[in-house]
């Protein structure tokens, strides 16, 4: 099936406009309560960290966010950080809506949050490794920021040192500090390497680890050994930081229907989830990968129980 028959089917839109949201959409979805609508908002100014009056809205969206985390049982999609593609993003969007997922990644972009909101009643997460740009995603209805999936950046070249990855946690953390925030350690660090920076990210604040390096393994067998092989990395360093922190943790690159079980037996209370899912060229193969990872966690009627009571608030 083409992209162009599912949103044809779905009505997805091309753009997204302020009129989009609505009094009726605001009070269908809880994310878009937390800022008031556009024709009363003041006129643009200087960023400054979400006002006080706001934080308290924003500490139950975070503790809801973070709920399937300590129960041991998150589902994040990613659609990519650097991918602005609508309909690409549109369909990692509906595939983790309707297979199963808790949440779902975009990047960093007021009008993909939007566009995704409209698509699902799932929490969204905004990935970037700019603190500031955080905020129009957040006042577009973002409910959980990530400093993280830095693939695309691999590719140029540039890796991120320690200190690097904790001053962007103390900027966003001095933006955002009511937002939930999860942080990607480098799988470019040696694994102890690793553990001290997601022991210090704790303290600084970070509510999530995010481990990663999948994408770069090279396994020498086809088949279930491969994908086994494939996930090793990631999930060593979930085994280690697991241990180390008390913040929950995110096992997340290079995972599969067949490893995302082994993350969790890891120490993981969640896995993340992307080119398996947002390299697919069908939204019906994407719904029924997510559905395969879904299961392979026993996610999915507590997924639709969840879903429900988020729908509702």
């Amino acid at each position: 099936m083409a992209h162009g028959a599912v949103f044809g089917s779905l009505s997805v839109p091309t753009h997204c406009k302020n009129d989009e949201f609505s009094l009726q959409q605001r009070e269908r979805n809880p994310l878009l309560r937390l800022f008031p609508a556009a024709s009363h908002r003041h006129p643009a100014r200087k960023p400054a960290p979400i006002a006080l009056t706001t934080r308290a809205s924003l500490s139950v969206t975070k503790e809801f966010v973070l709920r399937s985390f300590r129960d041991r049982r998150a589902l994040k999609i990613i659609s990519g950080l650097q991918n602005f593609d609508k309909e690409n993003v549109a369909s990692v969007v509906i595939a983790a809506e309707k297979g199963g997922a808790t949440l779902v990644d975009i990047a960093c972009d007021p009008d993909l949050v939007k566009l995704a909101m409209n698509l699902t009643s799932l929490p969204v997460c905004v990935s970037s490794v700019e603190p500031m740009a955080f905020l129009s995603a957040v006042e577009a209805g973002a409910a959980m920021v990530e400093i993280g999936n830095y693939d695309s950046f691999y590719e140029m070249g540039k890796q991120f040192s320690s200190e690097q990855i904790l001053k962007l946690t103390r900027e966003t953390k001095k933006i955002l500090p009511s937002i939930a925030l999860s942080v990607t350690v480098p799988h470019t660090l040696t694994i102890p390497d690793q553990v001290i920076l997601a022991e210090l990210l704790e303290q600084e604040g970070a509510d999530i680890i995010q481990t990663e390096g999948g994408k770069y393994s090279n396994p020498s067998e086809p088949g279930v050994a491969g994908l086994i092989e494939k996930a090793t990395p990631t999930i060593a360093a979930t085994y280690s930081i697991s241990r180390a922190v008390k913040i929950p943790v995110m096992c997340s690159s290079g995972l599969s229907a067949v490893t995302a079980p082994m993350a969790l037996a890891a120490g993981a209370a969640g896995v993340g989830v992307g080119s398996a899912v947002n390299k697919l060229n069908d939204v019906v193969a994407m719904i029924a990968e997510v559905k395969s990872i879904a299961e392979s966690l026993g996610l999915s009627k507590a997924q639709l129980l969840e879903k429900s009571t988020f729908s509702q608030q």
